[in-house]
Protein backbone atom coordinates (compact mmCIF):
# COMPACT_ATOMS: atom_id res chain seq x y z
CA UNK A 1 0.00 0.00 0.00
CA UNK A 2 0.97 3.25 -0.68
CA UNK A 3 3.11 5.07 2.03
CA UNK A 4 4.09 8.87 1.48
CA UNK A 5 8.07 9.62 2.30
CA UNK A 6 8.37 10.75 5.67
CA UNK A 7 10.26 13.64 4.01
CA UNK A 8 7.18 14.95 2.08
CA UNK A 9 5.77 17.87 4.17
CA UNK A 10 2.02 17.32 5.44
CA UNK A 11 0.31 19.83 3.34
CA UNK A 12 2.32 17.72 -0.19
CA UNK A 13 1.55 14.63 0.97
CA UNK A 14 -2.27 15.96 0.73
CA UNK A 15 -1.99 17.77 -2.47
CA UNK A 16 0.87 17.07 -4.11
CA UNK A 17 2.09 20.63 -4.21
CA UNK A 18 2.37 23.87 -2.27
CA UNK A 19 0.32 25.74 -4.81
CA UNK A 20 -2.35 22.71 -5.10
CA UNK A 21 -3.01 23.50 -1.11
CA UNK A 22 -3.19 26.90 -1.15
CA UNK A 23 -6.30 26.55 -3.81
CA UNK A 24 -7.71 24.40 -1.86
CA UNK A 25 -7.14 26.29 1.56
CA UNK A 26 -10.70 26.61 2.42
CA UNK A 27 -10.43 22.34 3.29
CA UNK A 28 -11.27 20.92 6.56
CA UNK A 29 -8.41 18.46 5.74
CA UNK A 30 -5.50 17.90 8.58
CA UNK A 31 -3.20 14.87 7.56
CA UNK A 32 -2.06 13.50 11.08
CA UNK A 33 0.92 11.30 11.66
CA UNK A 34 2.48 9.41 7.94
CA UNK A 35 3.10 6.81 10.08
CA UNK A 36 -0.31 5.37 11.49
CA UNK A 37 -1.92 2.60 9.85
CA UNK A 38 -4.60 3.99 8.16
CA UNK A 39 -5.09 7.93 6.57
CA UNK A 40 -6.81 10.37 9.67
CA UNK A 41 -8.19 14.07 9.17
CA UNK A 42 -11.14 15.42 8.23
CA UNK A 43 -12.66 15.55 4.93
CA UNK A 44 -15.76 17.44 3.62
CA UNK A 45 -18.02 15.43 1.66
CA UNK A 46 -20.97 17.61 -0.19
CA UNK A 47 -24.09 15.38 -0.24
CA UNK A 48 -28.09 16.44 -1.24
CA UNK A 49 -31.13 17.69 -0.14
CA UNK A 50 -31.85 15.94 3.42
CA UNK A 51 -34.33 13.94 2.31
CA UNK A 52 -32.58 13.02 -0.81
CA UNK A 53 -30.89 9.76 -1.63
CA UNK A 54 -27.38 11.42 -1.98
CA UNK A 55 -27.40 12.75 1.87
CA UNK A 56 -28.55 8.91 2.76
CA UNK A 57 -25.76 7.63 0.89
CA UNK A 58 -23.25 10.48 2.38
CA UNK A 59 -24.97 9.15 5.46
CA UNK A 60 -24.32 5.19 5.14
CA UNK A 61 -20.71 6.20 3.38
CA UNK A 62 -19.34 8.05 6.52
CA UNK A 63 -20.18 5.03 9.09
CA UNK A 64 -18.67 2.69 6.22
CA UNK A 65 -15.40 5.07 6.48
CA UNK A 66 -15.57 5.31 10.26
CA UNK A 67 -15.13 0.97 10.02
CA UNK A 68 -12.18 1.09 7.71
CA UNK A 69 -10.66 4.65 8.53
CA UNK A 70 -11.45 5.48 12.25
CA UNK A 71 -9.30 8.44 12.23
CA UNK A 72 -10.89 10.25 9.67
CA UNK A 73 -13.68 12.60 10.29
CA UNK A 74 -16.23 12.79 7.23
CA UNK A 75 -17.91 15.97 7.48
CA UNK A 76 -21.39 15.91 5.54
CA UNK A 77 -22.80 19.23 3.73
CA UNK A 78 -26.30 19.68 2.37
CA UNK A 79 -26.23 20.82 -1.04
CA UNK A 80 -29.05 21.84 -3.67
CA UNK A 81 -27.53 19.20 -5.84
CA UNK A 82 -25.46 17.84 -8.37
CA UNK A 83 -24.03 21.16 -10.21
CA UNK A 84 -23.57 22.83 -6.39
CA UNK A 85 -21.49 19.87 -5.70
CA UNK A 86 -19.79 19.81 -8.48
CA UNK A 87 -18.95 23.66 -8.26
CA UNK A 88 -18.17 22.83 -4.27
CA UNK A 89 -15.30 20.16 -5.33
CA UNK A 90 -13.83 22.08 -8.12
CA UNK A 91 -13.38 25.51 -6.08
CA UNK A 92 -12.04 23.72 -2.88
CA UNK A 93 -15.22 24.03 -1.13
CA UNK A 94 -15.12 20.20 -0.11
CA UNK A 95 -13.11 17.67 -0.67
CA UNK A 96 -15.54 14.72 -2.52
CA UNK A 97 -19.09 14.48 -3.42
CA UNK A 98 -21.70 12.57 -5.85
CA UNK A 99 -22.66 14.31 -8.80
CA UNK A 100 -24.42 13.01 -12.30
CA UNK A 101 -22.11 12.98 -15.14
CA UNK A 102 -24.51 15.37 -16.99
CA UNK A 103 -23.86 18.10 -14.07
CA UNK A 104 -20.17 17.25 -14.44
CA UNK A 105 -19.97 17.64 -18.12
CA UNK A 106 -21.65 20.49 -17.91
CA UNK A 107 -19.40 22.76 -15.83
CA UNK A 108 -16.81 21.41 -17.84
CA UNK A 109 -18.01 21.99 -21.27
CA UNK A 110 -18.51 25.91 -19.49
CA UNK A 111 -15.05 26.04 -18.63
CA UNK A 112 -15.71 27.16 -14.81
CA UNK A 113 -13.13 27.67 -12.29
CA UNK A 114 -11.20 24.27 -11.16
CA UNK A 115 -12.82 22.11 -14.29
CA UNK A 116 -9.66 20.61 -15.11
CA UNK A 117 -8.60 19.76 -11.39
CA UNK A 118 -12.29 17.43 -11.21
CA UNK A 119 -11.00 13.61 -10.92
CA UNK A 120 -13.48 10.94 -10.38
CA UNK A 121 -12.86 7.74 -8.21
CA UNK A 122 -15.79 5.75 -9.21
CA UNK A 123 -18.93 5.30 -11.17
CA UNK A 124 -21.98 4.85 -8.79
CA UNK A 125 -25.23 4.08 -9.36
CA UNK A 126 -27.92 5.77 -11.81
CA UNK A 127 -30.42 8.52 -11.24
CA UNK A 128 -34.19 7.82 -12.61
CA UNK A 129 -36.11 10.72 -13.90
CA UNK A 130 -39.38 11.08 -12.34
CA UNK A 131 -42.26 13.25 -13.26
CA UNK A 132 -44.82 12.77 -10.52
CA UNK A 133 -48.68 13.79 -11.17
CA UNK A 134 -51.47 13.17 -8.66
CA UNK A 135 -53.47 9.97 -9.86
CA UNK A 136 -56.22 12.01 -11.20
CA UNK A 137 -54.72 14.87 -13.28
CA UNK A 138 -54.92 14.72 -16.69
CA UNK A 139 -51.48 14.75 -17.83
CA UNK A 140 -50.08 11.52 -19.46
CA UNK A 141 -46.99 13.00 -21.27
CA UNK A 142 -44.33 15.14 -20.65
CA UNK A 143 -45.82 17.60 -23.41
CA UNK A 144 -49.12 17.85 -21.88
CA UNK A 145 -47.32 19.65 -18.74
CA UNK A 146 -47.91 23.25 -21.25
CA UNK A 147 -49.36 25.55 -18.75
CA UNK A 148 -49.12 23.75 -15.51
CA UNK A 149 -47.32 24.69 -12.62
CA UNK A 150 -44.09 22.39 -12.76
CA UNK A 151 -41.55 21.90 -9.36
CA UNK A 152 -38.46 21.94 -11.31
CA UNK A 153 -36.03 21.67 -8.54
CA UNK A 154 -33.69 24.27 -7.30
CA UNK A 155 -30.78 26.23 -9.62
CA UNK A 156 -28.04 24.44 -8.50
CA UNK A 157 -29.51 20.73 -9.19
CA UNK A 158 -29.49 18.23 -10.99
CA UNK A 159 -32.93 17.73 -11.01
CA UNK A 160 -33.39 21.24 -12.82
CA UNK A 161 -30.65 20.69 -15.37
CA UNK A 162 -31.96 17.40 -16.76
CA UNK A 163 -35.72 18.68 -16.41
CA UNK A 164 -34.51 21.82 -18.69
CA UNK A 165 -32.98 19.34 -21.12
CA UNK A 166 -36.37 16.68 -20.68
CA UNK A 167 -38.61 19.81 -21.47
CA UNK A 168 -36.40 21.46 -24.82
CA UNK A 169 -36.75 17.87 -25.99
CA UNK A 170 -40.53 17.86 -26.28
CA UNK A 171 -40.45 21.38 -27.66
CA UNK A 172 -41.34 23.57 -24.77
CA UNK A 173 -39.63 26.36 -23.42
CA UNK A 174 -38.67 25.57 -19.46
CA UNK A 175 -39.31 29.38 -18.57
CA UNK A 176 -42.46 30.03 -21.30
CA UNK A 177 -44.21 27.16 -21.58
CA UNK A 178 -44.51 26.02 -17.59
CA UNK A 179 -44.37 28.23 -14.74
CA UNK A 180 -41.47 26.52 -13.47
CA UNK A 181 -40.71 26.90 -9.27
CA UNK A 182 -37.47 26.10 -7.64
CA UNK A 183 -38.56 23.32 -4.93
CA UNK A 184 -36.74 20.42 -4.29
CA UNK A 185 -37.40 16.99 -2.83
CA UNK A 186 -37.94 18.51 0.58
CA UNK A 187 -41.01 20.55 -0.50
CA UNK A 188 -42.50 19.10 -4.33
CA UNK A 189 -44.36 16.23 -2.29
CA UNK A 190 -46.31 18.95 0.16
CA UNK A 191 -46.84 20.79 -2.44
CA UNK A 192 -48.34 18.37 -4.50
CA UNK A 193 -50.53 17.34 -2.07
CA UNK A 194 -51.85 21.13 -1.16
CA UNK A 195 -52.73 21.60 -5.09
CA UNK A 196 -49.80 23.79 -5.24
CA UNK A 197 -48.18 22.85 -8.49
CA UNK A 198 -49.43 20.38 -10.96
CA UNK A 199 -46.38 17.97 -11.14
CA UNK A 200 -42.68 17.84 -10.32
CA UNK A 201 -39.67 16.52 -11.62
CA UNK A 202 -37.52 14.45 -9.48
CA UNK A 203 -33.68 13.03 -10.26
CA UNK A 204 -32.59 10.32 -7.84
CA UNK A 205 -31.99 6.88 -7.38
CA UNK A 206 -34.61 4.20 -6.59
CA UNK A 207 -36.63 4.37 -4.18
CA UNK A 208 -36.39 7.87 -3.70
CA UNK A 209 -37.78 8.17 -0.03
CA UNK A 210 -39.53 10.91 -0.26
CA UNK A 211 -41.50 10.09 -3.36
CA UNK A 212 -41.51 6.64 -1.91
CA UNK A 213 -43.64 8.03 1.85
CA UNK A 214 -45.94 10.44 -0.76
CA UNK A 215 -46.87 7.74 -2.80
CA UNK A 216 -48.05 5.24 0.18
CA UNK A 217 -50.70 8.35 1.83
CA UNK A 218 -51.41 10.02 -0.92
CA UNK A 219 -52.65 8.90 -4.75
CA UNK A 220 -49.67 9.83 -7.52
CA UNK A 221 -48.41 8.08 -10.87
CA UNK A 222 -45.28 8.27 -12.50
CA UNK A 223 -45.98 9.76 -16.06
CA UNK A 224 -43.63 8.03 -18.24
CA UNK A 225 -40.96 9.92 -20.19
CA UNK A 226 -40.11 7.30 -23.49
CA UNK A 227 -37.48 6.25 -25.42
CA UNK A 228 -37.94 8.28 -28.46
CA UNK A 229 -37.10 10.92 -26.12
CA UNK A 230 -33.56 9.87 -25.95
CA UNK A 231 -32.43 10.38 -29.90
CA UNK A 232 -34.28 14.22 -28.90
CA UNK A 233 -31.85 14.75 -26.30
CA UNK A 234 -28.93 13.63 -27.78
CA UNK A 235 -29.54 16.20 -30.33
CA UNK A 236 -28.88 18.32 -27.75
CA UNK A 237 -25.59 17.86 -27.69
CA UNK A 238 -23.07 18.57 -24.72
CA UNK A 239 -24.05 17.16 -21.78
CA UNK A 240 -27.30 15.69 -22.67
CA UNK A 241 -25.51 12.44 -24.65
CA UNK A 242 -24.94 11.46 -20.84
CA UNK A 243 -28.79 10.59 -20.73
CA UNK A 244 -30.44 6.79 -21.68
CA UNK A 245 -33.22 5.02 -22.00
CA UNK A 246 -34.47 3.72 -18.70
CA UNK A 247 -37.18 1.53 -17.12
CA UNK A 248 -38.50 2.13 -13.88
CA UNK A 249 -39.04 -1.61 -12.10
CA UNK A 250 -42.95 -2.37 -11.19
CA UNK A 251 -41.64 -2.49 -7.68
CA UNK A 252 -39.85 1.13 -7.10
CA UNK A 253 -42.82 2.60 -5.90
CA UNK A 254 -45.75 0.04 -5.60
CA UNK A 255 -48.89 2.02 -4.82
CA UNK A 256 -48.01 4.35 -7.71
CA UNK A 257 -47.25 2.07 -10.50
CA UNK A 258 -49.72 -0.71 -9.39
CA UNK A 259 -47.55 -3.46 -11.01
CA UNK A 260 -46.56 -1.37 -13.89
CA UNK A 261 -43.03 -0.33 -14.47
CA UNK A 262 -41.90 3.00 -16.64
CA UNK A 263 -40.10 4.30 -19.23
CA UNK A 264 -37.82 7.03 -18.48
CA UNK A 265 -34.62 8.63 -18.60
CA UNK A 266 -31.39 8.01 -16.61
CA UNK A 267 -27.96 9.50 -16.27
CA UNK A 268 -24.95 7.76 -13.98
CA UNK A 269 -23.55 9.09 -10.58
CA UNK A 270 -20.02 9.69 -10.24
CA UNK A 271 -17.82 10.03 -6.69
CA UNK A 272 -15.80 13.33 -7.49
CA UNK A 273 -12.78 14.73 -5.94
CA UNK A 274 -9.53 16.51 -7.23
CA UNK A 275 -6.53 15.72 -8.80
CA UNK A 276 -4.66 17.12 -6.00
CA UNK A 277 -6.63 14.94 -3.55
CA UNK A 278 -4.19 12.71 -1.49
CA UNK A 279 -3.69 9.10 -3.75
CA UNK A 280 -3.27 7.24 -0.69
CA UNK A 281 -6.74 8.59 1.19
CA UNK A 282 -8.26 8.86 -2.03
CA UNK A 283 -7.40 4.72 -3.16
CA UNK A 284 -8.97 3.55 0.31
CA UNK A 285 -12.02 5.74 0.16
CA UNK A 286 -12.49 4.25 -3.31
CA UNK A 287 -12.01 0.68 -1.39
CA UNK A 288 -14.53 1.38 0.83
CA UNK A 289 -17.16 2.53 -1.82
CA UNK A 290 -16.56 -1.01 -3.58
CA UNK A 291 -16.29 -3.18 -0.36
CA UNK A 292 -19.29 -1.56 1.21
CA UNK A 293 -22.03 -1.37 -1.51
CA UNK A 294 -23.62 -4.86 -0.20
CA UNK A 295 -24.43 -2.73 3.08
CA UNK A 296 -24.99 0.57 2.17
CA UNK A 297 -27.36 -0.47 -0.58
CA UNK A 298 -29.62 -2.46 1.55
CA UNK A 299 -30.83 1.00 2.49
CA UNK A 300 -30.21 3.02 -0.31
CA UNK A 301 -31.12 0.38 -2.80
CA UNK A 302 -29.37 1.98 -5.95
CA UNK A 303 -26.23 1.53 -4.38
CA UNK A 304 -26.27 -1.91 -4.68
CA UNK A 305 -25.87 -1.79 -8.58
CA UNK A 306 -22.77 -0.06 -7.94
CA UNK A 307 -20.32 -3.15 -9.60
CA UNK A 308 -16.28 -3.05 -9.88
CA UNK A 309 -16.30 -4.27 -13.26
CA UNK A 310 -18.34 -0.45 -14.73
CA UNK A 311 -16.67 1.16 -11.76
CA UNK A 312 -14.07 2.41 -13.64
CA UNK A 313 -15.66 4.22 -16.72
CA UNK A 314 -16.48 7.51 -15.21
CA UNK A 315 -16.30 9.36 -18.31
CA UNK A 316 -16.33 12.91 -18.70
CA UNK A 317 -13.65 12.62 -15.83
CA UNK A 318 -10.67 10.48 -15.84
CA UNK A 319 -10.19 8.22 -12.99
CA UNK A 320 -7.68 10.40 -9.85
CA UNK A 321 -4.50 7.97 -9.54
CA UNK A 322 -5.60 6.59 -6.09
CA UNK A 323 -8.71 5.47 -7.38
CA UNK A 324 -6.56 3.52 -10.13
CA UNK A 325 -3.95 1.96 -7.71
CA UNK A 326 -7.14 0.62 -5.78
CA UNK A 327 -8.66 -1.16 -9.31
CA UNK A 328 -5.02 -2.38 -10.41
CA UNK A 329 -5.01 -4.02 -6.39
CA UNK A 330 -7.81 -5.85 -7.24
CA UNK A 331 -7.90 -6.68 -10.90
CA UNK A 332 -7.54 -10.20 -11.35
Amino acid sequence: MYQAPLHISRRRALFGSAAGFAVSGLLLWRLLPLDEESPGGTITFSTGTPTGVYQKYGELLRSALGKDMPRLDVKLLNSDGSQENVRRVATGQADFTVAAADAVATYMLQDKPGADLLRSCARLYDDYVHLVVPHTSSVRSVADLRGKRVAVGPTGSGVRLIADHVLEAVGLDPTKDVEPLADGISTMPEKLRNNEIDAFFWSGGLPTSAVLKLSDSYGIRLVPIGSDLIEKLHEQGGASRYYRAAVMPADAYPEAQLGSSVQTVAVANLLVTREDADARLTEEITRTVIDHRDSIGGVVHAAQLVDLRTAIYTDPLQLHEGARRYYRSVKP
